[in-house]
């Protein structure tokens, strides 16, 4: 029987499986970690419930539901993607997967740059979504790391939440026009520091700056490497679908944050469903 292999375990890697399993398509979910969600403190923007939730509990909501409905899910990375005789061969650390058709829904990766405290503060003051956090930071300092218009981008979501919001670049150049209100310091920054939560970035000179958040906005790389090396049409580094999620190659199938627009949990579960309405549509021709 055709099967669905899908590349990614958050939101919109599991709403695929969900929708494939329940077309009685065996289905796999190969996924690295738990990607930008898994590093979400607190959900409280998506349907349905009452109560803000973290973003560990909403993936293994996800995760127990495709289990039920015999999603095979496997922790593995992947390393390569190939046409085969028949369909696509997904190598990973885990081995050889056959696929005759293949999802991609591995997200938008952040970069991360190597400051410490970075790592030791995500979810707890360290965010990489304006749009998803700028409303727990109402009133409050912030900061944001980064220097193109991804960067301008974030503060300009900022702006109207936060007491202030000061741009780092952290030593480098700026690359975008600075929008009103808008503090830039161009100084290397050595540190985020705090208790529980961030409370200042460092400078190399030593001196802090208090912020109550710091939101990284390096830009995204390397999610869209196996649709440009499958021959994919991308733009930007995001991957071209068309409505259906399918893109230029015949079986590979996109969804999420990897295609752009609204880097949202309820955007990428529609783009899962509807990805995987295709993949179905497609293997049943």
């Amino acid at each position: 029987m055709p099967s669905i292999l899908i590349v990614g375990g958050g939101p919109a890697g599991l709403s695929a499986a969900i929708y494939a399993a329940r077309a009685n398509i065996p289905t796999t979910v190969l996924y690295k970690d738990g990607g930008a969600l898994g590093r979400t403190e607190k959900i409280e923007n998506y349907f349905g419930f009452v109560e803000p939730l973290s973003g560990p509990d909403l993936l293994a909501r996800g995760r127990a539901q495709a289990a039920r409905l015999g999603v095979t899910l496997t922790e593995a990375e992947v390393t390569g993607i190939e046409y085969a005789e028949v369909g696509f061969s997904v190598k990973s650390t885990g081995g050889a997967f056959p696929a005759d058709a293949v999802i991609l829904a591995t997200g938008a990766p952040r970069a991360v740059p190597p400051i410490p405290g970075v790592l030791k503060f995500e979810g707890r003051g360290v965010s990489y979504c304006a749009v998803c956090d700028a409303f727990f930071y109402r009133g409050k300092p912030v900061a944001v790391l980064g220097q193109g218009e991804y960067a301008l981008e974030e503060t300009r979501t900022l702006l109207p939440v936060a007491s202030s919001v000061t741009l780092l670049t952290a030593g480098g150049a700026l690359q975008a026009a600075v929008p009103a209100g808008l503090s830039v310091d161009t100084r290397p920054v050595t540190a985020v520091e705090g208790t529980d939560r961030v409370t200042q970035v460092v400078f190399e000179s030593g001196e802090p700056l208090p912020v109550d958040g710091v939101f990284i906005a390096y830009g995204t790389a390397g999610s869209a490497d196996f649709a440009r090396k499958l021959g994919a049409q991308l733009e930007n580094g995001r991957i071209q679908t068309d409505i259906g999620m399918a893109t230029a190659v015949p079986g590979l199938f996109a969804a999420g944050d990897c295609t752009g627009g609204l880097l949202q949990v309820s955007k990428a579960v529609s783009d899962g469903a509807q990805a995987a309405m295709s993949a179905v549509k497609f293997l049943r021709k």
